[in-house]
Formats: C-alpha cells, sequence, structure tokens
C-alpha cells in the first residue's frame, strides 16, 4: 500500500514512522509513505499556505492552490481514497480501518491546520474521517492513529495474525483479560484456566470474559453483538 501524507509538518512523522510495526513494515515495503509539504508547491516568495476568512472571524484558513497542487503531483494508484481529517468526518473505528486496509491501494491523507482548509478542498476529497467529537490543533494526530491501524493490518505487517483476529472489536467484542509471568504478583494470581492446558476450557473463559468486560465497560457494543448474533441465527 502506498499513503501519501500532505502535511505543513513532516518531521511530526519522522520518528513514529520509523519505529515498531510501522517502521517494519517500512522497511519490508509492506507500506510505503510520502510525505508532502503544500508548502513546497507555494508560488510567492513568503511560500503563503494560509490567508485570513473571507467574511471574518478569529484564525487562519488553508489556501487551496497548495493543497491541490500537492496531491495533484502524486500518482494515481487505484483503488485510492483521498482523506481529509476532520472533526465532522466519519467516526474513526476498526471496521473503518479494515475497509481502508483491504480495499485500497493508495491513501492521500490531507491533514488541516490553523482554523481549517478552504472548503474548495472537498472536491479532491473522497472521504473525512475523525478521532471523535473533540478538536485538536492539528490533523497530524488522527492522522498518525489512521496510519498505524492501517498499516498493523497489512499481511506481513504483525508477526503473528492470530494477534490480530484476537484484537478488541474484531469480533464486536472487547478483549478478554492477558497475563504472564510471574504466575503469582503481590499475591494477585493468574487464573488457573489459563495454566490448566485445556484449550476449549481456555477458549470458553476468554469469551465469558469478553463478554463480562464488554457488558461492564461497553454496553453499548455488547447491545450491538448481540443484534447481530440474532440477525445471523434467523438467517
Amino acid at each position: 500500500m502506498r499513503i501519501d501524507i500532505i502535511t505543513l509538518f513532516p518531521d511530526f512523522f519522522t520518528s513514529p514512522l520509523s519505529y515498531g510495526v510501522m517502521g517494519k513494515a517500512i522497511k519490508k515495503n509492506i507500506a510505503t509513505v510520502n510525505l508532502v509539504n503544500p508548502r513546497d508547491f507555494t508560488t510567492d516568495k513568503h511560500r503563503q499556505v494560509d490567508d485570513e476568512p473571507y467574511g471574518g472571524g478569529a484564525g487562519m484558513v488553508l489556501k487551496p492552490e497548495p493543497i491541490f497542487a500537492a496531491v495533484e503531483s502524486l500518482p494515481v494508484i487505484q483503488p485510492r481514497e483521498v482523506i481529509l481529517m476532520s472533526p465532522q468526518g466519519q467516526t474513526l473505528n476498526q471496521s473503518l480501518l479494515k475497509e481502508l486496509a483491504y480495499n485500497y491501494k493508495q491513501l492521500v491523507i490531507i491533514c488541516g491546520h490553523y482554523e481549517g482548509v478552504d472548503e474548495r478542498v472537498q472536491h479532491l476529497v473522497t472521504r473525512e474521517i475523525s478521532l471523535g467529537d473533540f478538536v485538536l490543533t492539528c490533523g497530524e494526530i488522527p492522522a498518525l492513529a489512521l496510519i498505524n491501524g492501517v498499516i498493523r493490518l497489512l499481511p506481513g505487517a504483525v508477526g503473528k495474525a492470530e494477534s490480530i483476529r484476537a484484537d478488541s472489536f474484531e469480533d464486536g467484542l472487547l478483549d478478554y483479560p492477558h497475563y504472564t509471568r510471574p504466575a503469582v504478583f503481590r499475591g494477585w494470581e493468574v487464573p488457573a484456566v489459563l495454566l490448566s492446558g485445556n484449550h476449549q476450557k481456555i477458549a470458553q473463559w476468554r469469551r465469558e470474559k469478553q463478554l463480562e468486560i464488554t457488558r461492564k465497560k461497553r454496553p453499548d457494543l455488547l447491545a450491538k453483538w448481540e443484534q447481530a448474533q440474532k440477525s445471523n441465527n434467523n438467517n
């Protein structure tokens, strides 16, 4: 997969993209990440990328010309999405990450800044994505979350595919508890079933814990899961 990031702050991504799963995936050419600065496409001597909003108001707005030029400088690899990180966008979740990772060969991600981007940039955009109902200082922060979530789903990015299948939200429920050595720490013991070697009982315990934790922490998710189970049984 090719990921192009349109950003005024390419250094924001340098360190995170060099380590962990993302760094390894890039080194193995599982993903290619290209950083593009709209400032490089300005035509005035001040390299201006923002201006005051028409109609007045606080803050500055990113100009359309540099963003259009930056996006149009890229090769087009279909299928692709041109994504604007925006608090007005579709909320990012695991299902959306899977859609992007499995159905597209190129993601072009536009990072907004200041008070936002000129509305005419929407003519470039095929999808808006948000982390949630809150506002951040820049689009680079949610963009990095999106990139991380997508890259780790690409085949070969994570060492054990089972790790992906066991993630929270993969089957609509939160994850079960995890334990490692020592078996006893400060008086807290690892549940005996996990030490039993009985894989059937371990699987049953993990499912029970998933349901219990989801019921406690995210009853909304449990309601959706239960509805999905009823629909599947009826079919």
